[in-house]
């Protein structure tokens, strides 16, 4: 299809018409780390339509949570249930080999339902084929990814990106989705991960409403906010945390990460933007067309240091380097 018709096709898209026809939907956080909090004001979007929802993430927590570099293999996770070779459900006792909880493990202990965790190791078509299989099995009809802060819709030129190796993966894994089932990508707190600029998410932003590609977007309501407050109490996130901060008015400006990023907040931070997938691939994300052919995580991060990008995976790398030399010394 040529990209004037997928154009055409994304401007008569109704959001509300999705959701409506909508039964079932799997709500992803796509960052890792705790972006599956940022899926609840949209899970309680979805309840007002009338939409049955399985939230989920990848299998990949922050390095403060989990010192082993990269997302883990199913092989490296204890009392999870395989749903198929990508995809796993997690439950309150699902820990990774070394005893590190998921952040979906602690959701799915506060909800007192499974969760999904994604596997993304083996790059987006073994995605794609695991969120298919996935589909079917729990006869799902729409597809949601929520990235928290919004470096999932950099264009890979701003000089603040440190975390695109998950998000490119998973961008264009549902870009690819997208041709087969009802998806879209939202993104929740805008600025809230000190990656992008206030003017770095508007020029993206722009550029998708330009190409048809804004669906829509929701509020944080005081409902949600309450049952925010109560999740980020037991799950650790920065990120997700300071939306929440936002909406009750009390902060403009933060740093996370331990000082190293300077976070500037507006009202848009507890919106949730929601977009097509492939229009923020083809028209924005030159991390994610760069990954959408990779067959491992390893290939994906080289790909990425061809644009210049230090991604996540190198953080982590260095970081238990510098651990395993201070240990010899």
């Amino acid at each position: 299809m040529h990209f004037s018709s997928v154009r055409k096709m994304n401007q008569n898209k109704s959001f509300e018409k999705i959701l409506k026809k909508s039964k079932k939907a799997i709500l992803l956080g796509i960052g890792g780390g705790g972006d599956i909090v940022g899926t609840i004001p949209t899970a309680k979007l979805l309840e007002l339509f009338g939409v049955e929802y399985i939230m989920g993430g990848i299998s990949w927590e922050r390095s403060v949570i989990d010192p082993v570099p990269g997302p883990r293999k199913f092989e490296e996770t204890i009392n999870a249930r395989k749903l198929n070779d990508t995809v796993w459900f997690a439950n309150s006792r699902t820990t990774t080999s070394t005893g590190v909880r998921f952040a979906e493990s602690i959701v799915a202990e506060f909800y007192g339902n499974e969760t999904l965790l994604i596997d993304i190791n083996y790059g987006p078509d073994k995605v794609i084929t695991g969120l298919l299989n996935t589909i079917e099995t729990l006869d799902a009809d729409l597809v949601i990814g929520i990235d928290v802060g919004g470096d999932a819709i950099a264009f890979g030129d701003e000089p603040g990106i440190m975390s695109p190796l998950a998000d490119a993966i998973m961008t264009a894994a549902l870009a690819k989705l997208e041709q087969h089932i009802p998806t879209m990508m939202g993104v929740f707190g805008f600025g809230s991960d000190g990656e992008l600029t206030k003017d770095e998410l508007e020029r993206s932003i722009n550029k998708i409403a330009k190409e048809g590609g804004l669906l829509g977007s929701w509020g944080i309501t005081q409902d949600t906010l309450r049952e925010l407050e109560k999740v980020i109490d037991v799950v650790p996130t920065e990120a997700s945390r300071l939306p929440v901060e936002v909406a009750k008015g009390i902060l403009e400006t933060a740093t996370i990460r331990g000082g190293r990023r300077a976070v500037s907040l507006s009202i848009n931070s507890t919106l949730t933007f929601y977009l097509s997938p492939k229009v923020v691939y083809e028209k924005v994300s030159e991390p994610a067309r760069k990954v959408s052919k990779c067959q491992n995580i390893l290939e994906a991060n080289e790909l990425l240091h061809d644009l210049g990008l230090k991604t996540e995976l190198d953080y982590e790398m260095e970081k238990l380097e510098k651990l395993q030399n201070q240990k010899i010394r």
